[in-house]
């Protein structure tokens, strides 16, 4: 994630948050601290902060579960960069023109991620469900104040709907789905699971047990998920969810293994000293978001992390016409590929698309055989529809003081890693081999 676009990486300051909220200075006590055993004070820093961060302005009720904010705008950051890095356009930049609908799942009872996300992105649209009536009018109430009805609509749906209730939504398509589950399977888990730590922010807020608790906890919640993305399939282009518990985010990712699901992506989000959450993501596409965004839990075993998408190397200095030279080195290997297309949309950057293995020797010498028999090169083999494409790449070089180019090969699309790694090994040894002689 960006850290220049996370407002909360550090510390919030009271003393500063006081300064532009007078109900907030009112529950700052005189050493500029919180007491956050108080609800009510709770409730306000997160109305303040909502009104200054992001100009929107919520009634919280004081029987429900009351939204930290830098938690909560961590996961919409996260999601954005996991729509940026895994677009068609392959550049992992934000497209401002995009336009995106997701789904939350079980709003709760401000809507807060609609609204922290429509905040952000001027072209995102949200659908957001809840099963508490209560929720469901005080959320229809927040998105109302906020005069941002034409971009969010609240739906109450049953206990044994489906989670993706996709008959009711009347869409196609949806970017992502996302959803922050109950954390707890009983109430003697949630009792138990509080005597075990020290209090933490936030937690003085008073949630009702429908937020708190469900069957089998939270991962018994995004079980029912996965089993309903096996059906719909590409219908989503991204299926995620927060976890209170790390353990659940093996069990989960193990889940998606046995189903046969290769694109995923994990994280952290961490907020002050002590709050932790996770989330997983996975999608039926084969657009691979970038490294940072999909490997974001150290402490997870590597086997359980999605295959870096990022493959470096140097090309040592020799002249001032380094860069230069691994340009015109790579067009001398790429312009006589079949099944095969790049392009330079900067002067250092490329990105290319194949259909097929058509670099390794093995397939140079059936092309060679082909070439000897006399079939010619149809016009069907030099075009490539990049939505089959086996895969997709972009190449970026940039000059260091030494003379030395710098090659990073971005995986930007495919579900075989053994291919992206026989590519990335074939331009490496293209490059390299002049100077190792």
């Amino acid at each position: 994630m960006d850290s220049s676009r996370n407002i909360y990486k550090r510390e919030i300051d009271f003393r500063a948050l006081a300064l532009t909220s007078p109900e907030f200075a009112k529950r700052l006590k005189s050493n500029d601290q919180l007491d956050f055993s108080d609800p009510d004070s709770v409730r306000q820093l997160t109305k303040s902060l909502l009104e200054r961060d992001f100009k929107l302005v919520v009634d919280l009720p004081d029987d429900r579960l009351c939204p930290p904010i830098p938690n909560r705008f961590n996961y919409i950051l996260w999601l954005q960069d996991l729509l940026d890095t895994s677009s068609r356009t392959g550049t992992d930049q934000y497209d401002p023109n995009r336009q995106v609908l997701g789904l939350d799942i079980g709003t709760g009872c401000c809507a807060i991620y609609p609204l922290l996300g429509c905040s952000s992105r001027p072209r995102w649209r949200f659908v957001a469900t809840d099963i508490d009536s209560k929720n469901v009018s005080s959320s229809r109430k927040a998105v109302s104040d906020n005069k941002l009805d034409d971009r969010i609509m609240i739906m109450e749906t049953k206990p044994n709907d489906p989670l993706i209730p996709v008959d009711k939504l009347d869409v196609d398509r949806l970017d992502f789905v996302m959803c922050n589950p109950p954390f707890y399977e009983s109430e003697d888990e949630l009792i138990s699971s509080a005597d075990a730590k020290s209090r933490p922010p936030f937690s003085a807020c008073t949630g009702a047990a429908v937020e708190m608790i469900t069957p089998g906890g939270e991962v018994a919640f995004i079980e029912s998920l996965i089993k309903q993305s096996l059906i719909l399939k590409t219908q989503v282009l991204w299926y995620t969810s927060m976890f209170g518990k790390l353990s659940s985010v093996s069990i989960t990712v193990q889940k998606l293994f046995d189903n046969g699901v290769n694109n995923w992506a994990v994280t952290e989000f961490v907020q002050g000293k002590g709050t932790r959450r996770w989330a997983v993501g996975w999608s039926f596409s084969d657009w691979r978001p970038r490294s940072d965004v999909s490997r974001g839990i150290a402490s997870l075993p590597k086997h359980l992390l999605p295959f870096p998408s990022h493959y470096d190397f140097e090309i040592p200095g020799r002249h001032t016409g380094s860069l230069e030279h691994a340009i015109s080195k790579i067009g001398a290997e790429f312009s006589p590929l079949r099944y095969f297309h790049y392009t330079w949309y900067t002067k250092q950057s490329c990105i290319g698309y194949a259909r097929e293995d058509v670099w390794s020797r093995k397939a140079r010498r059936k092309f060679a055989r082909e070439q000897h028999d006399g079939e010619a090169i149809s016009h069907d083999e030099k075009a490539l529809d990049v939505l089959t494409a086996a895969l997709g790449f972009r190449i970026d070089l940039s000059l260091q003081a030494d003379h030395s180019v710098d090659v990073v090969i971005r995986w930007i699309k495919g579900s075989d890693q053994v291919l992206f790694e026989s590519f990335c090994g074939m331009l490496k040894r293209k490059l390299t081999e002049e100077v190792e002689v």
